[in-house]
């Protein structure tokens, strides 16, 4: 932006006065940068120049230092302690602490909050859920939520090669890892494709190499979108987190190695306890 003396204008000297969350201010607190940056950090960790923020945040900082103290499973100090140890009210401190739950940095454990563990890290390739987890040295599960055979509405028969009132099946899951409930997957497959799915698969394994293995199908590309939602009550109450939990959606579209549609995937993660990666090459 341009300013009046014809120089340019930098946002945070326009947005110095723009903190109006209600919050306290933390006045000028002090920021060694780009020494304390780590690499994909927020830049000046997350503090504008004029050095303001929200007291929450500040607190926030601090209780965000003191998990890398403590390390995965160790125990938080209870709301009342924190306030103590940082002079702010017990407020201050459950905002901060409700960040963190959200980042995923926290988890509840019964009444008490502990250090959570590094998110699950799945990659966006064509390896299935099953093999994505392993890779981190965890062990994949699902609880098998139900698997329905209907005609096919006209919304999805393009997407799955069948034309309408041909039969589908649904196939929706929990995810799990470690026993943990980290998601839930909604498949849909024409019956031509699979016509003893009810019979053959187990549902605890890896729908993948249920396809290869059995019956042949082999997939060879995809589409994918990737946003951010909000559970519904209904998912909530199935991965077992609030409705308020911000969840990463993927809607997958996968072909088989000649082209032809094989099946579409809704899957729901939790936004606390997963990312994503790719390897991305030139053209």
């Amino acid at each position: 932006m341009v300013g009046p003396g014809g120089g340019r204008t930098r946002w945070s000297d326009q947005a110095s006065d723009e903190i109006t969350d209600g919050s306290e201010i933390c006045e000028h607190l002090p920021v060694d940068y780009p020494n304390d940056q780590a690499p994909g950090a927020p830049v000046r960790s997350g503090i504008p120049e004029h050095g303001r923020i929200p007291k929450y945040y500040a607190v926030k900082a601090r209780i965000a230092a003191l998990t890398e103290e403590l390390g995965e499973g160790g125990p938080l100090p209870t709301e009342r302690d924190l306030a103590l140890r940082y002079e702010v009210s017990r407020e201050t401190v459950r905002q901060a602490l409700r960040e963190l739950l959200l980042e995923g940095r926290l988890r509840r454990q019964g009444r008490g909050t502990v250090v959570a563990g590094p998110k699950l890290e799945q990659p966006l390739t064509l390896a299935s859920y099953t093999e994505g987890v392993r890779r981190q040295g965890r062990t994949p599960g699902r609880n098998l939520i139900t698997l329905d055979r209907f005609p096919c509405p006209a919304g999805l028969a393009a997407e799955v090669g069948v034309e309408r009132g041909e039969p589908v099946w649904h196939l929706e899951r929990v995810l799990l890892a470690d026993d943990e409930r980290v998601g839930l997957e909604s498949t849909y497959v024409s019956v031509v494709r699979a016509p003893r799915l009810d019979v053959d698969f187990d549902p605890d394994s890896s729908f993948y190499a249920y396809l290869r293995e059995r019956l042949g199908i082999v997939f060879g590309d995809a589409d994918e979108r990737i946003e951010t939602v909000l559970a519904t009550p209904r998912e909530a109450l199935l991965i077992g987190t609030p409705p308020a939990l911000p969840m990463l959606l993927i809607h997958r579209l996968s072909r088989d190695t000649e082209g032809l549609p094989l099946e579409r995937v809704r899957s729901l993660y939790r936004g606390d306890r997963f990312s994503f990666t790719t390897h991305l090459k030139g053209s």
